[in-house]
């Protein structure tokens, strides 16, 4: 397994990207509103991208041909494009749908609770990032679900520097959920990243204590954990290919972020203001 450490150069242009993923989180919220669809909100983000930050929606045709898919001036795209990859430039995950929901045409209604999946490629480096946004007054039980949900993003952010396993962060994240009485996704996980979208390592948010990889200085990845209100067992829509839900269609909530592993500790790459670290 080749993990790709990187050079100050690429530091720079991932902090780049990620700043931007961070912004389009931050200009979107407003948008999140009762009637508002997941489509028109994947346009909004498409184009301040593609028109306002100068950058490519990762997500749109990821696993198509080609990729990533060819604009024209204005970020429509150019035929011809295969259909079979991300048709979408956002992830748009509502309720029971736990990563890689479609945008579609259907309105958002009081108390839906969304994440939104941003990635976007500036100068051929990577910022992902999610956030959890709730439409109107969500349920206590939908709330605490996504304050859980932060808080073991949170707590694993803390643990990150030199000489850390991964397998004690993901034992961490699945610990502090489950005292909570929720359930971690195991099937879909956290990784690499940098001028590849998904590279070395996987992050699962699952764990056993002192297994798994040693962090180094230079190491930039994803930690994005997928929770459960109910049991942590998933499926994977056929007939799109992408949507994941919960089998027992309780509720999912997911927070992510892009992290440099520093000679010290951790830089947060797609920090939002509203957060301090």
């Amino acid at each position: 397994m080749a993990i790709n450490l990187k050079t100050p150069e690429q530091i720079e242009g991932m902090r780049k990207a990620g700043k931007l993923a961070s912004e389009v989180l931050e200009m979107i919220g407003p948008h999140v509103v009762k009637g508002v669809t997941t489509d028109e909100l994947n346009q909004i983000c498409h184009d301040y991208i593609v028109q306002q930050q100068g950058g490519y929606p990762a997500p749109l045709y990821y696993g198509g041909n080609p990729y990533p898919a060819p604009l024209d001036e204005m970020g429509k795209i150019l035929e011809p494009v295969r259909a079979d990859g991300f048709p979408k430039s956002v992830c748009t995950s509502v309720n029971d749908v736990v990563c890689h929901g479609i945008p579609n045409k259907k309105p958002l209604k009081n108390g839906d609770i969304v994440n939104i999946d941003v990635t976007v490629i500036k100068d051929g480096f990577h910022g992902d990032t999610s956030k959890m946004f709730v439409v109107g007054e969500a349920t206590p039980q939908a709330k605490k679900l996504i304050k859980i949900t932060q808080e073991s993003l949170y707590l694993a952010i803390d643990m990150v520097k030199p000489g850390a396993r991964l397998g004690d962060i993901g034992h961490a994240i699945q610990k502090y959920v489950e005292k909570h009485g929720y359930s971690v996704v195991r099937e879909y996980c956290g990784h690499g990243i940098g001028e590849v979208f998904h590279e070395e390592p996987q992050v699962t948010h699952y764990g056993r204590p002192g297994t798994g990889v040693e962090l180094q200085e230079g190491m930039t990845f994803t930690i994005e954990p997928m929770v459960n209100s109910g049991k942590r067992n998933v499926k994977l829509n056929r007939k799109d290919g992408w949507t994941v839900t919960t089998k027992d269609r309780s509720l999912s909530a997911q927070w992510e972020h892009t992290l440099l592993c520093t000679a010290d500790g951790v830089e947060v790459l797609t920090k939002r203001q509203e957060e301090s670290f």
